[in-house]
C-alpha cells in the first residue's frame, strides 16, 4: 500500500509534478555552460536545446504555475498517486 491510498479516504491527494526543460536561471546557466564547453554562441546552444524538444520551446513559469495551482485545486480531489509530465513533449509517452 502507498502512502497516497492510505490518506486518500481523508480528502488527501499525493500527485507529482515532473518538469521538462522550463526557461529558468538554472536551464539558462547550463545552456551557457554547453556553449563554452561546444565553442559555439549562447544563442546558437540555446536554439540546439530548444530544437530537441518536440515542442520546439521552453516551458514559462506561468504554465508550469498553472498547473501547480490545478494540482492544488479541489479540482484534483479523486486524483492521487499520479505524475504529471510537463515536458513538451520529450518523452515519447503513450500516444
Amino acid at each position: 500500500n502507498t502512502i497516497c491510498r492510505e490518506v486518500v479516504d481523508r480528502n488527501v491527494v499525493i500527485n507529482n509534478l515532473l518538469p521538462g526543460p522550463f526557461d529558468t536561471d538554472r536551464l539558462q546557466s547550463g545552456i551557457v555552460h554547453a556553449a563554452n564547453q561546444a565553442g559555439i554562441e549562447v544563442e546558437a546552444a540555446r536554439k540546439q536545446r530548444m530544437a530537441a524538444t518536440p515542442a520546439g520551446r521552453f516551458g514559462t513559469a506561468e504554465e508550469f504555475g498553472k498547473v501547480c495551482a490545478f494540482l492544488c485545486s479541489e479540482h484534483v480531489g479523486f486524483m492521487t498517486a499520479n505524475s504529471v509530465l510537463m515536458d513538451g513533449g520529450l518523452y515519447p509517452g503513450t500516444f
